[in-house]
């Protein structure tokens, strides 16, 4: 059996990922301790998320940790890791997934649909923002950082009519009591890898890989592999407004996709199956129609403007 050092952010979301992740290999005899990391994204908390220049804000500060032997494994938000990683890792493990969808959670209201004209709605995300303006122009869309406590709070107290969230988390945490509403992957496009996690490792640390093989879940891993390969296509970091939701359908893989203005004024959806052998080639098909279609100049008018990270070489 062996020891086993995780790698984790601090947040209650987070540690509860790194739990279960620890409790799973516990569960097959292995001694595993948990090692909290301070990261550029927990660190940087007055600012929306689009605005911080940097690729892997989430991540940088374990994958140090990782390339120094601090840490055997890091457990990641599949959504958080870059498309490309960092020179020496490799991602040995995406678990069985979460509902990946968003929430709508309210005190009063049902449906974004139900909320009244010009009703404060919160999200941290320009995914969010601009699904959201496509289907409500009318609605004011604020930045929401903070943990999932300090964001329902936020909620509770009435500075929000409604908040925007990923379900996974608010179900791992046990936090549904305000959700109304599980948005439909055709309203509002979840982010790529959302509700996986992704266990990083060194690369070619085979021991370890070996180790964690029993996390790999095939399902998700071709899924995620599908939505990560049409981020990648488009030059996308995990905060620019692009969606990807892949799914099993009567045996084939089937892609949802968007690229959006922020605001909501041009919205480009793409949708089309594949096969699962070959997840990758269904996201980067799927991505080469959304930039011929104009997605292109929509991402360049984005990074423009300087509302989002912008892709590293």
């Amino acid at each position: 059996m062996a020891y086993l050092r995780i790698g984790s952010r601090g947040s209650q979301l987070a540690l509860w990922q790194a739990n279960h992740i620890s409790a799973l290999l516990r569960g097959r005899g292995h001694e595993v301790e948990i090692e909290i990391i301070h990261t550029t994204g927990d660190k940087i908390t007055d600012v929306a998320l689009a605005k911080v220049g940097t690729k892997g804000m989430f991540t940088k500060e374990i994958e140090e940790a990782l390339a120094a032997g601090r840490v055997d494994l890091a457990v990641h938000s599949l959504k958080d890791l870059p498309t490309e990683l960092p020179k020496g890792f490799e991602i040995a493990a995406i678990t069985e997934r979460q509902d990946p969808r968003d929430a709508f959670c309210s005190r009063h209201y049902s449906d974004i649909n139900d909320l009244p004209n010009g009703a404060r709605v919160g999200t941290s995300s320009l995914r969010r923002q601009a699904q959201l303006k496509a289907i409500r122009p009318d609605l004011e869309i604020h930045p929401l950082r903070g943990n999932v406590d300090t964001r329902l709070r936020k909620l509770e107290q009435g500075e929000y009519k409604a908040v925007i969230l990923a379900s996974a988390g608010l179900k791992r945490l046990g936090k549904t009591e305000l959700i109304r509403q599980i948005i439909p992957a055709e309203i509002m496009c979840p982010a790529a890898g959302q509700g996986a996690l992704g266990i990083e490792i060194r690369e070619a640390d085979a021991k370890t890989r070996e180790l964690l093989q029993f996390l790999d879940d095939a399902k998700a891993r071709a899924a995620t592999t599908c939505e990560r390969a049409l981020l990648n296509s488009l030059g996308g970091g995990c905060q620019v407004p692009i969606g990807a939701f892949a799914e099993m359908r009567n045996g084939k893989l089937h892609l949802e996709s968007l690229v959006a203005d922020p605001d909501g004024s041009k919205v480009l959806r793409d949708s089309r199956e594949g096969r699962i052998d070959d997840p990758e080639k269904l996201g980067n098909d799927a991505g080469a129609a959304l930039l011929a279609r104009g997605g292109d100049r929509i991402l360049e008018s984005v990074y423009g403007r300087g509302i989002a990270v912008v892709p590293q070489p």
